[in-house]
Parts: C-alpha cells; sequence; structure tokens
C-alpha cells in the first residue's frame, strides 16, 4: 500500500465532475459524484481505453470508446463490453484537500 498523496482541492472539482491525475506513475481518475470523491485507474479493462474522458452517469462512468460501465465507488464493471474490473484507489478529504492513496492489487 502506498502513502497518501495530497491530488486536489475539494472545491476545484464540481459534483459531478471529474479530472484526470497522475499519482505515482499511475494514471488515474478522481471523480466527485453524490456528495463523495472516488478514485478508479483511468484504463477501461477492455482496450485499455481512457475512462477520464467519458462522461459520468451518477456514479458511473461510461468508457468513451465502447460504452463499458464501471462503478466509479468500487471500480466494478458493470456492462459489456467490459468483464474485469478497474482497480479503485482510496481517497480522503481533509478541509479542502483530497487525497488518495494507491492500492496495488487487483481490482
Amino acid at each position: 500500500m502506498s502513502d497518501w498523496i495530497k491530488v486536489a482541492r475539494a472545491s476545484d472539482i464540481p459534483d459531478p465532475g471529474k479530472e484526470t491525475l497522475e499519482v505515482a506513475d499511475t494514471m488515474v481518475v478522481l471523480v466527485h459524484a453524490g456528495g463523495a470523491f472516488h478514485c478508479i485507474d483511468d484504463v477501461c479493462t477492455h482496450d485499455g481505453g481512457p475512462l477520464g474522458d467519458g462522461p459520468l452517469d451518477g456514479c458511473q462512468i461510461i468508457c468513451p470508446r465502447h460504452g463499458a460501465r464501471f462503478d466509479v465507488r468500487t471500480g466494478k464493471a458493470l456492462t459489456m463490453p467490459a468483464t474485469v474490473n478497474v482497480q479503485a484507489h482510496e481517497v480522503k478529504v481533509e478541509g479542502d484537500d483530497v487525497f488518495v492513496r494507491l492500492n496495488e492489487n487487483g481490482g
């Protein structure tokens, strides 16, 4: 497990909203939805597409290439063509600072 890394200011990301970031050499999508922050890898498990380029639908992000949906809270693959979950990471907010701790084991 990695250390907590400050990645953004909460006030800079609207709800709903998202931002693609590089955290410790890993591209991730930080999502603000439903009053909470979530973080997942920025790679669709179907064909490697950039999830951060896709639209949000509540707590789901839609891959812009083939429409696979993922739950941003858990990384769970919800629709075809994706069948493998994307890695989700821990997020905490302290004041206006958003921190991410990368999970390094499976999706």
